[in-house]
């Protein structure tokens, strides 16, 4: 059914929050849905949960739901738990997805109105959650790339825990790209400089375009470039044509397009949005048949940074994988997912897998950045010290473990409205 909820409200929710995602926001779902890009058809199916004051009609809180015929276009791999529940005898789709379709983006998932009330309605909306859960007889309900508080509030309502890593650029208070790269290590400033060199070397030019200074031409550009990289990875084309055209007239300067030319020609392009703290990496593309040594970092890492500076931004999220991102200046950070399974078995036997992959995770990450790491030492261990710091508290506000998850499963609540962005 559609969502009884207007754009205004959603967005007013969404400008709330502490940061700004535009990810979140109603053009972004709506194009996604407006475009064929995320709909029934496609194995998404929307679902979104408001929950409202009863007395005043305001709306409290909010979260982009979808039901799943796949696990396509998530970014959190849950592969081994559908193949185990089908080894079992035990259907695992549908499945609930709280999340953004095919963006491996931190954000609230968990849309509250803040206030005195935002912690009640917070595990009002999750418990919700897990009652239509319920109510639907489908297997599991997964909520990725929330916040790490979020992460935090659903563990100590009994969900599993889960995290990942990314690679995320930091801004210390830089005041141009060369105060940055004072901060590396002499050989990899030197090697970050060659890189940029490199590129006018090759007779390439590149800019940074807002989305409403960006053409239906170059849209349709992009998306051949999109198309390309996806055939390169034997991957599949979520994203529509429709959509890119939509993202840049709906969104405008929330939308960055950055291109490279050479005499004339559009080469490549990596598409960035921006938010209220940071530089968002997506999709990234270039001609077939044609190498250009270095571009892919110009395009899709050094810009970013340059904006983010720029504009006083805290930070870069270049998206998920890659761990060449880390010689520029990307270093790896947690992101994080909650999951409910219904059945107990499949329950347990996920907080197994969850706890091998967590001792490894943790060892990984630490190894990640004192060996990986391009910052001078000092700056490296300042950074790990903060990291612990700040993860550290976010699992201490989790009440249970994965071992005691296996045995609990979250409590209940009533009351939703749900559907899809149509008005």
């Amino acid at each position: 059914m559609a969502l009884q909820v207007t754009a205004g409200e959603w967005d007013a929710l969404v400008a709330a929050q502490a940061e700004v995602n535009p990810f979140l926001k109603w053009a972004f779902l709506h194009a996604l849905e407006a475009s064929k890009s995320a709909v029934p058809e496609e194995g998404w199916g929307p679902q979104h949960v408001t929950v409202r004051d009863a007395a005043s009609g305001v709306l409290l809180g909010a979260c982009p739901l979808y039901l799943k015929g796949h696990s396509y276009g998530e970014y959190v791999f849950d592969s081994s738990w559908a193949n185990y529940s089908h080894m079992m005898g035990k259907r695992y789709y549908p499945k609930l997805q709280a999340c953004v379709p095919f963006t491996p983006v931190t954000g609230n998932r968990l849309l509250v109105q803040p206030g005195q009330l935002a912690a009640t309605v917070l595990k009002a909306l999750a418990q919700t959650l897990l009652t239509i859960t319920d109510e639907m007889g489908v297997s599991s309900l997964h909520v990725t790339f929330p916040t790490g508080e979020e992460w935090a509030a659903l563990g100590a309502l009994g969900f599993q825990q889960r995290r990942g890593i990314q690679y995320h650029w930091e801004n210390r208070g830089y005041s141009s790209f060369e105060d940055f790269l004072a901060d590396l290590k002499q050989s990899k400033r030197k090697s970050i400089r060659q890189e940029r060199k490199s590129i006018a070397k090759q007779g390439l030019t590149v800019r940074r375009l807002p989305g409403s200074e960006v053409t239906a031409g170059q849209w349709d550009t992009f998306h051949s470039f999109y198309q390309a990289t996806v055939d390169k990875k034997w991957g599949s084309a979520y994203l529509t044509r429709e959509f890119w055209h939509m993202l840049g007239s709906e969104l405008g300067s929330e939308v960055m397009l950055v291109v490279a030319e050479q005499q004339g020609d559009t080469v490549a392009a990596a598409l960035n949005l921006v938010g209220s703290h940071c530089v968002y990496g997506r999709n990234w593309g270039s001609v077939g048949g044609r190498e250009f040594k270095n571009l892919h970092f110009e395009v899709c890492y050094y810009q970013a940074i340059e904006e983010a500076i720029a504009r006083g931004l805290p930070r870069v999220e270049a998206g998920a994988q890659g761990e060449h991102k880390l010689q520029r200046g990307y270093l790896p950070n947690f992101t994080y997912s909650a999951h409910y399974m219904t059945d107990p078995t499949t329950r347990a036997a996920v907080a197994k897998f969850l706890d091998r992959e967590e001792q490894q995770l943790a060892y990984t990450w630490q190894a990640l950045t004192l060996e990986g790491s391009p910052f001078k030492q000092d700056k490296t261990v300042e950074y790990l010290v903060d990291k612990m710091s700040s993860y550290s508290s976010l699992s201490s506000l989790s009440s249970l473990s994965s071992s005691d998850e296996a045995d609990a499963a979250p409590g209940r609540a009533t009351g939703a409205n749900s559907g899809s962005t149509d008005e």
